[in-house]
Protein backbone atom coordinates (compact mmCIF):
# COMPACT_ATOMS: atom_id res chain seq x y z
CA UNK A 1 0.00 0.00 0.00
CA UNK A 2 1.45 3.45 -1.44
CA UNK A 3 1.79 5.81 1.42
CA UNK A 4 0.15 9.61 0.52
CA UNK A 5 3.27 12.09 -0.87
CA UNK A 6 3.77 15.03 2.13
CA UNK A 7 1.43 18.17 1.36
CA UNK A 8 3.89 20.85 -0.35
CA UNK A 9 3.88 22.70 2.66
CA UNK A 10 4.33 20.27 4.86
CA UNK A 11 7.17 19.07 3.16
CA UNK A 12 8.57 22.38 3.01
CA UNK A 13 8.20 22.67 6.83
CA UNK A 14 10.18 19.44 7.35
CA UNK A 15 12.45 20.84 4.40
CA UNK A 16 13.12 24.14 6.51
CA UNK A 17 13.92 22.54 10.04
CA UNK A 18 16.40 19.85 8.58
CA UNK A 19 18.45 23.14 7.20
CA UNK A 20 17.83 25.30 10.33
CA UNK A 21 19.17 21.83 12.34
CA UNK A 22 22.01 21.23 9.63
CA UNK A 23 23.21 25.49 9.13
CA UNK A 24 23.08 25.57 12.90
CA UNK A 25 26.79 23.85 13.05
CA UNK A 26 27.89 27.10 11.42
CA UNK A 27 26.02 29.29 13.93
CA UNK A 28 27.71 27.26 16.31
CA UNK A 29 30.95 28.06 15.31
CA UNK A 30 30.38 31.92 15.10
CA UNK A 31 29.19 31.54 18.48
CA UNK A 32 32.46 30.31 19.70
CA UNK A 33 34.51 32.93 18.46
CA UNK A 34 33.06 35.28 20.94
CA UNK A 35 31.81 32.13 24.14
CA UNK A 36 34.26 29.74 25.33
CA UNK A 37 32.18 26.24 24.60
CA UNK A 38 30.50 25.63 27.79
CA UNK A 39 29.78 29.12 28.47
CA UNK A 40 27.84 28.73 25.26
CA UNK A 41 26.06 26.03 26.25
CA UNK A 42 25.46 26.65 29.56
CA UNK A 43 23.81 30.12 27.94
CA UNK A 44 21.89 28.14 25.18
CA UNK A 45 19.97 25.93 27.82
CA UNK A 46 19.48 28.71 30.03
CA UNK A 47 17.28 30.32 27.04
CA UNK A 48 15.76 27.21 25.85
CA UNK A 49 14.33 26.85 29.21
CA UNK A 50 13.55 30.90 29.95
CA UNK A 51 10.66 31.93 28.83
CA UNK A 52 9.26 28.91 27.72
CA UNK A 53 9.16 27.03 30.81
CA UNK A 54 6.43 29.09 32.36
CA UNK A 55 4.25 28.50 29.16
CA UNK A 56 4.39 24.56 29.47
CA UNK A 57 3.06 22.00 31.92
CA UNK A 58 5.78 19.59 33.09
CA UNK A 59 5.41 16.29 30.88
CA UNK A 60 3.86 13.21 33.36
CA UNK A 61 7.44 11.80 33.44
CA UNK A 62 9.82 11.52 36.52
CA UNK A 63 12.48 13.78 37.61
CA UNK A 64 14.98 11.37 37.38
CA UNK A 65 14.18 10.88 33.58
CA UNK A 66 14.44 14.92 33.10
CA UNK A 67 17.42 14.92 34.94
CA UNK A 68 18.94 11.98 32.75
CA UNK A 69 18.16 13.21 29.39
CA UNK A 70 18.91 16.87 30.52
CA UNK A 71 22.69 15.91 31.79
CA UNK A 72 22.78 13.56 28.98
CA UNK A 73 22.10 15.79 26.12
CA UNK A 74 23.76 19.42 27.96
CA UNK A 75 26.81 17.82 29.11
CA UNK A 76 27.53 14.80 26.75
CA UNK A 77 25.76 16.15 23.55
CA UNK A 78 26.25 19.77 23.61
CA UNK A 79 29.16 20.23 26.00
CA UNK A 80 31.86 18.13 24.18
CA UNK A 81 30.02 19.05 20.57
CA UNK A 82 31.10 22.61 21.23
CA UNK A 83 34.60 21.89 23.18
CA UNK A 84 35.29 19.99 19.78
CA UNK A 85 34.25 22.65 17.23
CA UNK A 86 36.70 25.06 19.09
CA UNK A 87 39.44 23.43 17.28
CA UNK A 88 39.73 19.89 16.36
CA UNK A 89 36.76 19.10 14.04
CA UNK A 90 35.14 21.20 11.26
CA UNK A 91 31.55 22.88 11.27
CA UNK A 92 30.65 20.51 8.28
CA UNK A 93 32.18 17.48 9.46
CA UNK A 94 30.99 17.36 12.86
CA UNK A 95 27.21 17.18 11.30
CA UNK A 96 28.30 14.26 9.53
CA UNK A 97 29.84 12.42 12.58
CA UNK A 98 27.21 13.78 15.41
CA UNK A 99 24.46 11.20 13.18
CA UNK A 100 26.30 7.93 14.04
CA UNK A 101 24.02 8.77 17.37
CA UNK A 102 21.53 6.14 15.09
CA UNK A 103 23.95 3.24 15.67
CA UNK A 104 24.79 4.25 19.20
CA UNK A 105 20.82 4.34 19.38
CA UNK A 106 20.26 0.74 18.42
CA UNK A 107 23.29 -0.49 21.08
CA UNK A 108 21.36 0.68 23.64
CA UNK A 109 17.76 -0.43 22.40
CA UNK A 110 19.76 -4.01 21.89
CA UNK A 111 20.98 -4.16 25.33
CA UNK A 112 18.60 -2.68 27.48
CA UNK A 113 15.44 -3.45 25.77
CA UNK A 114 16.86 -6.66 23.76
CA UNK A 115 16.41 -5.59 20.49
CA UNK A 116 17.72 -8.21 17.87
CA UNK A 117 20.23 -6.90 15.65
CA UNK A 118 19.16 -7.41 12.14
CA UNK A 119 21.37 -8.25 9.31
CA UNK A 120 21.01 -4.34 7.27
CA UNK A 121 21.63 -2.76 10.34
CA UNK A 122 25.17 -4.59 10.63
CA UNK A 123 25.99 -3.69 7.13
CA UNK A 124 24.71 -0.02 7.80
CA UNK A 125 26.97 0.13 10.73
CA UNK A 126 30.17 -1.26 8.98
CA UNK A 127 29.17 1.30 5.78
CA UNK A 128 29.21 4.05 8.08
CA UNK A 129 32.59 2.61 10.30
CA UNK A 130 34.37 2.73 7.18
CA UNK A 131 33.32 6.68 6.91
CA UNK A 132 35.10 7.27 10.26
CA UNK A 133 37.97 5.53 9.62
CA UNK A 134 38.19 6.79 6.37
CA UNK A 135 38.62 10.56 8.04
CA UNK A 136 40.57 8.87 10.53
CA UNK A 137 43.43 8.10 8.05
CA UNK A 138 43.38 11.36 6.66
CA UNK A 139 43.47 13.84 10.08
CA UNK A 140 44.28 16.90 10.02
CA UNK A 141 43.44 21.02 10.94
CA UNK A 142 39.81 20.09 10.07
CA UNK A 143 39.49 16.83 11.56
CA UNK A 144 41.99 15.52 14.29
CA UNK A 145 41.45 12.67 16.79
CA UNK A 146 40.60 14.49 19.65
CA UNK A 147 37.67 16.34 17.27
CA UNK A 148 36.60 12.94 16.76
CA UNK A 149 36.31 11.02 20.01
CA UNK A 150 34.48 14.41 21.12
CA UNK A 151 31.83 14.53 18.58
CA UNK A 152 31.40 10.16 19.15
CA UNK A 153 30.92 11.02 22.62
CA UNK A 154 28.41 13.60 22.07
CA UNK A 155 26.31 11.16 19.38
CA UNK A 156 26.86 8.40 22.68
CA UNK A 157 25.54 11.08 24.79
CA UNK A 158 22.82 11.80 22.03
CA UNK A 159 21.74 8.27 21.82
CA UNK A 160 21.80 8.14 25.41
CA UNK A 161 19.29 10.92 25.67
CA UNK A 162 17.48 9.10 22.91
CA UNK A 163 16.92 5.77 24.98
CA UNK A 164 16.03 8.07 28.30
CA UNK A 165 13.19 9.90 25.80
CA UNK A 166 11.73 6.86 24.20
CA UNK A 167 11.36 5.44 28.56
CA UNK A 168 9.36 8.62 28.86
CA UNK A 169 7.00 7.16 26.26
CA UNK A 170 4.25 9.74 24.13
CA UNK A 171 4.78 12.85 25.74
CA UNK A 172 4.83 16.46 24.55
CA UNK A 173 8.54 16.15 23.10
CA UNK A 174 9.09 20.30 23.32
CA UNK A 175 7.49 20.34 26.85
CA UNK A 176 9.79 17.37 27.88
CA UNK A 177 13.14 19.06 26.39
CA UNK A 178 12.40 22.49 27.93
CA UNK A 179 11.68 21.09 31.20
CA UNK A 180 14.71 18.21 31.28
CA UNK A 181 17.09 21.60 30.42
CA UNK A 182 16.72 22.84 33.79
CA UNK A 183 18.97 20.24 34.45
CA UNK A 184 21.46 20.95 31.52
CA UNK A 185 22.11 24.42 32.76
CA UNK A 186 23.52 24.17 36.07
CA UNK A 187 26.08 21.41 35.31
CA UNK A 188 26.98 23.52 32.34
CA UNK A 189 27.64 26.14 34.54
CA UNK A 190 29.53 24.88 37.06
CA UNK A 191 32.04 23.05 35.05
CA UNK A 192 32.29 26.76 32.93
CA UNK A 193 33.17 28.21 36.05
CA UNK A 194 35.69 25.17 36.84
CA UNK A 195 37.11 24.24 33.44
CA UNK A 196 37.35 27.88 31.59
CA UNK A 197 36.88 30.31 35.15
CA UNK A 198 35.21 33.11 36.15
CA UNK A 199 37.30 35.66 34.50
CA UNK A 200 36.37 34.20 31.37
CA UNK A 201 33.11 33.52 31.82
CA UNK A 202 32.31 37.06 32.80
CA UNK A 203 34.33 38.78 30.08
CA UNK A 204 32.21 36.63 27.33
CA UNK A 205 28.94 37.60 28.47
CA UNK A 206 29.87 41.27 29.25
CA UNK A 207 31.60 42.20 25.94
CA UNK A 208 29.75 39.42 23.12
CA UNK A 209 28.18 41.41 20.26
CA UNK A 210 24.40 41.13 19.07
CA UNK A 211 25.70 38.71 16.37
CA UNK A 212 27.41 36.42 19.56
CA UNK A 213 23.75 36.62 21.41
CA UNK A 214 22.08 35.48 18.21
CA UNK A 215 23.70 32.39 18.05
CA UNK A 216 22.76 31.86 21.65
CA UNK A 217 19.33 32.46 20.33
CA UNK A 218 18.88 30.54 17.46
CA UNK A 219 20.58 27.95 19.55
CA UNK A 220 17.89 28.13 21.84
CA UNK A 221 14.68 29.43 19.84
CA UNK A 222 15.69 28.12 16.16
CA UNK A 223 16.98 24.54 17.22
CA UNK A 224 14.96 23.95 19.98
CA UNK A 225 11.23 25.86 20.40
CA UNK A 226 10.81 25.85 16.16
CA UNK A 227 12.72 23.07 15.66
CA UNK A 228 11.49 20.51 17.77
CA UNK A 229 7.92 21.73 17.73
CA UNK A 230 7.58 21.99 14.03
CA UNK A 231 8.97 18.25 13.91
CA UNK A 232 6.72 16.77 16.34
CA UNK A 233 3.34 18.55 14.42
CA UNK A 234 4.66 16.57 11.75
CA UNK A 235 5.29 13.40 13.01
CA UNK A 236 1.96 13.92 14.29
CA UNK A 237 0.38 14.24 11.29
CA UNK A 238 2.21 11.60 9.30
CA UNK A 239 4.10 8.19 9.32
CA UNK A 240 7.45 8.50 10.92
CA UNK A 241 8.94 6.37 8.25
CA UNK A 242 7.37 9.16 5.92
CA UNK A 243 9.09 12.01 8.05
CA UNK A 244 12.19 10.71 9.59
CA UNK A 245 14.07 9.70 6.43
CA UNK A 246 14.14 14.00 5.47
CA UNK A 247 16.90 13.91 8.48
CA UNK A 248 19.31 12.01 6.57
CA UNK A 249 19.48 15.69 4.84
CA UNK A 250 20.74 17.60 8.13
CA UNK A 251 24.52 16.94 7.11
CA UNK A 252 24.29 17.88 3.78
CA UNK A 253 22.91 21.22 5.01
CA UNK A 254 25.61 21.23 7.82
CA UNK A 255 28.58 20.47 4.96
CA UNK A 256 26.90 22.44 2.44
CA UNK A 257 26.94 25.76 4.82
CA UNK A 258 30.16 25.02 6.21
CA UNK A 259 31.49 25.35 2.44
CA UNK A 260 29.32 28.12 1.39
CA UNK A 261 29.44 30.11 4.73
CA UNK A 262 33.19 29.67 5.80
CA UNK A 263 34.86 28.05 3.23
CA UNK A 264 35.22 24.31 4.12
CA UNK A 265 36.54 22.93 1.01
CA UNK A 266 34.85 19.86 -0.19
CA UNK A 267 37.52 17.75 -0.83
CA UNK A 268 37.47 14.26 -2.26
CA UNK A 269 38.32 12.53 0.67
CA UNK A 270 35.43 14.26 2.61
CA UNK A 271 32.83 13.19 0.18
CA UNK A 272 34.00 9.84 0.04
CA UNK A 273 33.68 9.73 3.81
CA UNK A 274 30.13 11.25 3.77
CA UNK A 275 29.19 9.08 1.23
CA UNK A 276 30.15 5.72 3.30
CA UNK A 277 28.44 7.34 6.37
CA UNK A 278 25.08 8.84 4.99
CA UNK A 279 25.30 5.51 3.09
CA UNK A 280 24.80 3.89 6.42
CA UNK A 281 22.41 6.10 7.89
CA UNK A 282 20.59 5.56 4.90
CA UNK A 283 20.97 1.90 4.62
CA UNK A 284 19.40 1.86 7.95
CA UNK A 285 16.82 4.14 7.93
CA UNK A 286 15.45 3.27 4.37
CA UNK A 287 15.38 -0.27 4.37
CA UNK A 288 12.70 -1.22 5.94
CA UNK A 289 10.46 0.94 4.32
CA UNK A 290 11.55 -0.48 1.06
CA UNK A 291 11.37 -3.98 2.48
CA UNK A 292 7.67 -3.17 3.33
CA UNK A 293 6.86 -1.27 -0.17
CA UNK A 294 7.78 -4.81 -1.77
CA UNK A 295 6.14 -6.60 0.52
CA UNK A 296 3.13 -5.06 0.04
CA UNK A 297 3.88 -4.83 -4.04
CA UNK A 298 4.03 -8.58 -3.90
CA UNK A 299 0.48 -9.07 -2.22
CA UNK A 300 -1.34 -6.36 -4.20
Amino acid sequence: MNRPALPPLHLLLALVVVAVWGTNFVVIKWGLEDFPPLTFAALRFTFAVLPAIFFLKRPAVSWRNLALYGVLIGVGQFGMLYIAMTQWISPGLASLVVQTQVFFTIGFAMLLAGERVRTYQVVALLLAACGLGWLMIHTNAEVTPIGLGLVLVAALSWAGGNTAARAAGPVNMLAYVVWASVFSAPPLFALALTVEGWPAVSHAVANADAAAWGAVLWQSVGNTIFGYTAWAWLLARHPAATIAPLSLLVPVFGMGASAMLLGEPLTSWKLTAAVLVMGGLALNTLWPRIVAWRAAASAA
